[in-house]
């Protein structure tokens, strides 16, 4: 069963900036897309680079170890040299707050 977890305010991140997030023991990389939020694991499948901390063009973020992108909506591969997407999650707003389902 997922949970529900408040990990922001939507004033926190500004259109096309990303952050990183503690959702119930899972580091998560927080995006905001044009001003929908979106969710993925915060650790590349590569060599563990912070996702959160990447350059973000569009919906695409590129890690900022090695240059591996991943679609920030969906968690799949655009660009290795990571060989396996990354996990997405469920993203809504409720009023100010940013919620992701974890589970």
């Amino acid at each position: 069963m997922a949970k529900t977890v408040k990990v922001a305010q939507t004033s926190d991140l500004a259109p096309g900036t990303s952050k990183v997030v503690q959702a119930d023991g899972h580091s998560i990389g927080l995006f905001n897309v044009e001003g929908t939020f979106y969710a993925i694991d915060n650790t590349c499948t590569h060599r563990g680079g912070p996702l959160g901390e990447g350059q973000v063009q569009g919906n695409v973020v590129t890690c900022p170890w090695h240059g591996s992108q991943f679609d920030v909506i969906t968690g799949q591969l655009v660009k290795g040299p990571a060989t396996r997407p990354v996990s997405a999650y469920p993203t809504r707003v409720q009023g100010n707050d940013v919620l992701v389902d974890i589970g």
